[in-house]
């Protein structure tokens, strides 16, 4: 990737110091930066190296308890005032200054959550891009008229939900910030957002922007800390009207047992084990190509990673052996050199793959390449993985049952019925994405019905955009983030009838 020479500057101030200038260290409450009610503070760890190259500070309860009165506050007051238009006009000034400001973005993101840095300036764009998409949907989400006939009048009328939490993942923390906090406040909604423990520092920075950009103070709040600390208080607290949570469905679990305290509207996007289904006539370089791209981006830590080959048969081997040979082919880098491949988030996250791979390998299970624990080459320091591919899984193999959540793809064979692909595609308890390669549209269609997904990629993994509806069902959650359905999400539909 070619860099600019402002890109270049930031890159070599972050490896010489371990950080750079622009990433602030306080919690966001009200408008104002602000420390932790009582002072503690978060160490923020550099997947590349192993070390931590920052401390911010580390809320709780009290912290989390300011921030969502003055989103109440933010609610009931400025923001009430603020027409659709304004809020439109506020959303797309936000999305130009994230524009202005990807570079140190990128690299604030790089630097905690170990994603190459093409990648983050990706995610950077995908969260401009969000936030420009909600600025044109503000002033366009509206009721019906219903025909109750002469004597009566009858409308709907969609409003604000009032105070919405968020709470974001690891794995993009900007862009997923970007894909609930823009809707929400699209909507009229105030945000209190907790980002994940290891990668607070783009939340922050986003907080920067939309204050820069004219949101009222306490329209959005940021609340670092860890799940225990601010994340249960957060999801526990009375004065939250929604929670959107993105992460593992363990953790999912607990936040709906905790929102049905106060009945508090939910948005769960939890895990998934995705299958991508090849079949025996698909474009086989152009197959092997996405199922590369849908595993180990971002070092599959994707909660949508097409972790699972489901392939026909007749093109298996011939697929594998393109497939192993441009995996081997990876490097493992930091992510500022933007070179092959990241690292995992963290030690427990390397181990945690790494386990899953040893014992298959004590069930017999071919791994036709990588499954071992690595470090970058240049320093010897960091938390990689080799890119994993393991052949023929079973059905019931807990490589296929289970999130991973790092680059190790199960590979499934079937004989050529489409419903038998479709009944391996369904044989987990995640139904969150699916993709579908073949140059018989028919068949992709037939494939598309038959899988239980949020969405179903064809020819291309991870096709649409913001403009795509986003979600899972069963083991995967509920709701929909994305498009315009997401403005729903952040809504309530108020019905309004009476006698002329």
């Amino acid at each position: 990737m070619g860099m600019s020479a402002s890109l270049a500057a930031l890159v070599k101030q972050a490896q010489q110091r371990g950080g750079i200038d622009a990433m602030p260290q306080q919690h966001f409450i009200g408008g104002q930066w602000c420390e932790s009610a009582d002072g503690g503070r978060l160490p923020i760890e550099d997947p590349g190296t192993g070390r931590p190259f920052i401390e911010v500070a580390a809320g709780g309860a009290e912290d989390i308890d300011r921030a969502v009165r003055a989103a109440q506050a933010a609610f009931r007051g400025a923001l009430a005032q603020l027409i659709p238009a304004e809020r439109g006009r506020l959303l797309l000034r936000a999305a130009q200054l994230i524009r202005a400001r990807a570079e140190p973005l990128a690299v604030a993101e790089t630097l905690s959550s170990g994603k190459r840095l093409s990648e983050s300036l990706g995610d950077v764009a995908g969260a401009a891009r969000t936030f420009e998409y909600y600025a044109g949907a503000c002033d366009k989400l509206h009721g019906e008229t219903l025909p109750l006939g002469p004597r009566h009048f009858g409308r709907t009328v969609w409003e604000p939900v009032g105070v919405a939490a968020q709470i974001v993942p690891w794995n993009y923390p900007l862009s997923t910030a970007a894909r609930g906090v823009a809707p929400a406040l699209a909507a009229g909604n105030a945000v209190v957002l907790k980002p994940a423990d290891p990668t607070p520092l783009t939340a922050l920075m986003l907080a920067a922007l939309l204050h820069e950009a004219g949101w009222p103070a306490g329209a959005f709040n940021v609340v670092a800390g860890t799940g225990a600390a601010a994340g249960a208080p957060l999801v526990a607290h009375g004065g939250v009207d929604h929670i959107t949570f993105t992460g593992s469905l363990a953790t999912g679990q607990a936040v709906m047992r905790a929102a049905a305290t106060h009945v508090t509207r939910l948005v769960l996007e939890l895990g998934g084990k995705s299958p991508v289904i090849v079949l025996a006539d698909a474009d086989l370089e152009l197959a092997v190509e996405q199922v590369l791209g849908a595993i180990f981006e971002n070092a599959g830590q994707i909660c949508s990673a097409g972790s699972r080959l489901v392939i026909a048969r007749a093109l298996h081997e011939p697929f594998l052996e393109r497939l192993c040979a441009r995996a081997r082919a990876i490097t493992l880098a930091h992510g500022l050199r933007d070179e092959g491949m990241g690292p995992l988030i963290s030690q427990v996250q390397q181990a945690r793959a790494d386990g899953f791979v040893q014992r298959a390998r004590l069930r017999g299970v071919a791994v036709r390449c990588g499954g071992r624990p690595a470090t970058d080459p240049a320093t010897g320091a960091g938390w990689f993985y080799e890119p994993t591919v393991l052949d023929a899984l079973a059905p019931d193999d807990e490589c296929v049952q289970h999130e991973i959540f790092g680059p190790v793809l199960a590979v499934q064979v079937f004989d050529g019925e489409l419903e038998e692909a479709a009944a391996l595609a369904n044989g987990t308890r995640y139904a969150l994405a699916a993709g579908v390669f073949t140059r018989d549209l028919s068949a992709a269609e037939r494939l598309a019905r038959a899988v239980d997904a949020g969405q179903v990629f064809v020819n291309e993994y991870f096709a649409g955009g913001i403009e795509l509806p986003f979600g899972g069902n069963r083991g995967s959650g509920f709701g929909r983030e994305k498009g315009m359905e997401a403005l729903r999400s952040y809504s309530k539909l108020k019905g309004v009838a009476g006698r002329l």
